[in-house]
């Protein structure tokens, strides 16, 4: 009897801290959560240069606090490609409310999401980005979950984002803790990480372990993310995300290198 208190106990103190992040994002956060998504911001944040300013071609990765209640335990992820000489941005990304779950068109690529400002994780330019694009839109096509989406813990649009990461040659970024989905795996259960920097062992996102370089050290139970970045001096939460004295995403950068 004593046992089985203790292991209750136990589990019930591991979820509560699991779910201290996202609480406190909900009790302090000013996160897009009232309103309807049909009216929310979904202007331009200035982030991306201009087409006509910028004729190089061009890669992005972006994250934005998820929509509503969501946006207290995560964060949504899309990338961007723009073709050197393109008069616009192409924006591919998935979201769960249509038939085929993953959407490649035209548009900003810094555009809030829906409320919820944008966040530049991964800017490469010149002849990488050009080598890159050819690749990125290949790996979308043979992304396996073309029709599936499921919020938590995945397949979802983290899911797309680290799946297409992982798939491509030196398209190496590191996702936010936050990303809920990134760590989605089917079996082996064992993948490198998006950053190509280390590997992460996990079961279908539940429950799973990353270690690399550049993500430094992750610990996933439930889909929460909880662990260390040595190199950016930081700590990773559930919901709140990287609390880090450097910037964690500066190394994702690439110098423009050509035309």
């Amino acid at each position: 009897m004593k046992f089985t208190f203790r292991w209750t106990l136990r589990a019930v103190l591991l979820l509560i801290a699991l779910l201290v992040g996202p609480l406190l994002m909900a009790a302090c956060s000013g996160l897009a959560t009232s309103q309807s998504w049909y009216d929310a911001d979904r202007s331009s944040a200035g982030i991306a240069p201009q087409p006509e300013d910028a004729p190089e071609a061009i890669v992005q990765v972006y994250h934005a606090r998820a929509f509503g209640w969501r946006g207290y335990f995560a964060v949504h992820t899309w990338i961007a490609t723009k073709p050197a000489g393109a008069g616009t941005y192409e924006v591919h990304e998935v979201t769960g409310w249509s038939r085929q779950k993953v959407r490649s068109r035209p548009g900003d690529p810094d555009r809030a999401w829906y409320g919820n400002e944008p966040h530049l994780i991964a800017d490469i330019r010149g002849d990488k980005a050009a080598e890159l694009i050819p690749k990125i839109e290949a790996a979308i096509t043979d992304y396996p979950y073309q029709r599936e989406y499921e919020a938590w813990p995945g397949p979802n649009s983290n899911t797309f984002t680290a799946w297409v990461i992982r798939a491509v040659p030196d398209f190496d970024v590191a996702l936010p803790n936050i990303a809920i989905g990134k760590d989605y795996l089917d079996p082996p259960f064992v993948a490198e990480t998006p950053s190509d920097s280390g590997f992460q062992v996990s079961a279908f996102g539940y429950a799973g372990v990353l270690a690399s370089a550049y993500e430094g050290l992750e610990i996933n139970l439930l889909g929460l993310s909880f662990g260390i970045d040595p190199l950016a001096l930081g700590i990773k939460l559930p919901g709140i995300g990287q609390l880090s004295l450097l910037d964690p995403w500066e190394p994702a950068s690439t110098p423009v290198t050509g035309p």
